[in-house]
């Protein structure tokens, strides 16, 4: 990618700062010349809120010595109800708000795209003035709030981005949830031409990595560890992802997360593992997709989960080839790969399966278990050591 280069640093750097108004005005000065690279030295850069891309810009840091590490959250009730396509949103508390932080509003029954992430652009009292738009009607009796939660790397919208060598630190027990849809530790929305390769998202409070609707977004190399919800999160109708070499560890749900309409993708020679839930799920029309050469293990139930799904809806023809998927499950239950709904035309190829652990501490009970509405299944090659109840079970209507 050519064009010009500005380097941010806390001295020596072209524009010196330690905070995300020093990255963005590198980022903008770059963007409104067309593209070039925002180069990142070492320190902890404090984020108030989200560094905002702009395309045709790569984004370079030094790994774990170039950290981007989300401020303390505040989060405050709403005082009036905020309704849908207005800018503006009344708290009863503003103390710990002030004019260019990020923020998300929402209420308890308005999550996934629903929730507002905007910025706030000016305050007069108890009044946050937002450069975004309610989707949707934020109610008092919902419970509504404000709370200053955005992404720490927000990518909308833009084509032909590249991030290297970027450590996210999400300072999870000091904020507020954000749910995957509107942002992450690294977030994409409506992007193209996306390479994100050696970054690190730890400990947010959400996802790791998220894009949606996004096409041709590659994951390369890269590490999730220890964020609220999923790990990598490919979703919402994003086309040929590739994820491959990454790391997912100790999520709190799902280390791999294949949304809706996820297709043509790729996951390959990934580590998912110690994650809340599941390591791999896959469902909601998300088809031909490869998933190979992972190591899925140790996971809270399942290691790969194809979700209950009617036929039109089903993760259809997709290809889980010579995987390692073993120690998963707990004291209730335990899956190497379930296959939930109805799900057709996969092919299981050249796995091993097994829980390799002393017999008294087994619990993936399942190595292949296929539900009643299932069809199509092709196991070919697989192997199988260690479950305490089948290798391969078949459920009958």
């Amino acid at each position: 990618m050519n064009g010009i280069e500005i380097r941010v640093g806390m001295a020596d750097a072209d524009i010196v700062g330690r905070d995300h108004r020093a990255l963005q005005a590198a980022m903008d000065y770059v963007g409104n010349l067309g593209g070039g690279a925002v180069i990142i030295g070492p320190g902890v850069y404090r984020m108030e809120n989200a560094l905002h891309l702009r395309s045709n810009i790569t984004v370079r840091g030094e790994g774990d010595r170039t950290v981007l590490r989300m401020a303390d959250g505040f989060t405050s009730p709403l005082a009036a109800d905020g309704d849908y396509g207005d800018t503006q949103a009344i708290v009863a508390d503003p103390t710990g708000f002030r004019p260019g932080m990020g923020v998300m509003v929402t209420d308890e029954r308005s999550g996934g795209f629903h929730t507002l992430v905007a910025t706030i652009v000016a305050m007069e009292g108890n009044l946050l003035q937002l450069d975004g738009r309610h989707r949707n009607d934020y109610l008092m009796k919902r419970n509504a709030f404000a709370s200053a939660a955005f992404p720490i790397i927000s990518g909308r919208y833009v084509e032909n981005v590249r991030l290297e060598g970027l450590t996210i630190d999400g300072n999870r027990g000091a904020n507020a949830l954000l749910n995957g849809c509107r942002g992450a530790g690294i977030y994409f929305h409506r992007a193209k031409g996306v390479t994100i390769s050696a970054c690190a998202v730890d400990s947010f409070n959400g996802d790791g990595i998220s894009f949606q609707q996004s096409e041709d977004v590659h994951v390369l190399d890269c590490l999730c560890r220890h964020n609220a919800a999923l790990g990598l999160h490919p979703g919402s109708g994003s086309q040929r992802p590739v994820l491959r070499g990454c790391r997912s560890l100790e999520n709190g749900q799902i280390g791999l997360y294949f949304c809706w309409r996820v297709r043509h993708g790729v996951a390959s020679h990934n580590e998912l593992r110690g994650n809340g839930v599941t390591g791999l799920s896959i469902g909601h029309k998300d088809t031909d997709n490869l998933i190979e050469d992972n190591l899925i293990a140790d996971n809270g139930v399942h290691g790969l989960l194809f979700r209950d799904e009617l036929e039109p809806q089903g993760a259809h023809r997709n290809r889980v080839v010579g995987n390692t998927i073993q120690n998963n499950g707990n004291e209730r239950e335990g899956y190497g790969i379930k296959i939930e709904g109805v799900t057709h035309d996969l092919v299981i190829r050249d796995n091993l399966i097994r829980d390799d652990r002393p017999a008294a501490a087994r619990r993936q009970r399942f190595g292949i278990h296929v539900g009643a509405q299932a069809s199509e299944i092709a196991l070919e090659g697989n192997r199988f050591d260690g479950h305490m109840e089948q290798d391969v079970f078949w459920e009958r209507s």
